[in-house]
Parts: structure tokens; sequence; C-alpha cells
């Protein structure tokens, strides 16, 4: 795998562009995701992948901030691309049950 060290301590993009916290196969916005959803301060992260140090953490998110526009931009696609498998999926036997009887 061809990869591109940038400014920051550990994060590289990988043949693809994708930042990736250097050392690991985890993605900076799989971090940042964690962070926006569940509202987690970086010694929280740490303690959900204990196998990522502070620096790392840190590292992660400050590149976050400085490129937030382009990964906020990733994540709505992603967003959009659940809503349209989601609108496309089948329905499933059990949630039509259970909106039938009320219960959802």
């Amino acid at each position: 795998m061809i990869t591109v060290e940038t400014r920051y301590e550990h994060v590289i993009l990988d043949e693809n562009r994708v930042a990736i916290i250097a050392g690991t196969k985890t993605k900076v916005i799989e971090l940042v995701l964690d962070m926006l959803a569940y509202g987690w301060s970086p010694e929280e992260l740490q303690f959900q992948h204990p196998y990522l140090t502070l620096g790392q953490i840190h590292s992660s998110l400050a590149y976050y901030w400085d490129h937030q526009e382009l990964l906020d931009e990733e994540i709505e696609r992603r967003l959009k691309a659940v809503d349209q498998m989601q609108a496309q999926a089948a329905p499933v036997p059990l949630i039509e049950r259970l909106k039938m009887q009320e219960l959802i």
C-alpha cells in the first residue's frame, strides 16, 4: 500500500487519499464519527479504542478540524448512501408486523 505522510504526526493518506491513523487500519473519519455521534472526548475515544494513543487521537482530531469541510462532506455522502440503501431495501417482515400492531 502506498501512503503519503501529512504534517500531522499520526495521520497518513492511503493510495486513495483517505486519512488513516498511522500504524493502524483505522480511518480518521471513523474516529470523528464516534466523536460526533456520541459526544466522546479524546479520553473517552481512547477508552473505546484502547489500541490508539492520545497522541494519535489528538492528531486525528486536529486533522479533522483543519479539513472539516471535506470530511463533513464525506460524512454527508455516507449518510445519503445509507438512506438510499434503506429506501431500496425490502421491508423486514418483523418490522412490518410490529408496525401493524402499533408497537413501533
